[in-house]
């Protein structure tokens, strides 16, 4: 599947949860809500934190390879993400990002 169809895929299903009753938890490339905002300081721009401890202890268990899927796409950005930031962020929580990404 190309990146548009993924973006598409995750934005329709993103609308459908919302639709069916809300959101109650996001969960982004094996990551849940309380990552993301253990890690949105880091990744939110104009003045991004280093990530926390508890950042990349989340971090460590997403699916880095899912998530450079998301380089390109508006969904990270409709979240608050900078996606340039979440790209980073594997390295500056020494972990090894995937080739390509």
């Amino acid at each position: 599947m190309g990146r548009k169809q993924q973006g598409a895929v995750a934005v329709a299903a993103l609308m459908v949860v919302t639709l069916m009753g809300g959101l109650d938890a996001l969960v982004l490339c094996d990551m849940d809500d309380d990552g993301l905002m253990a890690c949105k300081p880091a990744v939110t721009k104009p003045n991004p934190e280093a990530p926390s401890p508890l950042c990349c202890e989340a971090l460590s268990g997403v699916n880095l390879t899912c998530l450079c899927g998301y380089r390109n796409s508006f969904m990270l950005p409709s979240l608050g993400i900078d996606p340039d930031l979440a790209m980073a962020l594997p390295a500056k929580c020494n972990l090894t990002p995937p080739p390509n990404c």
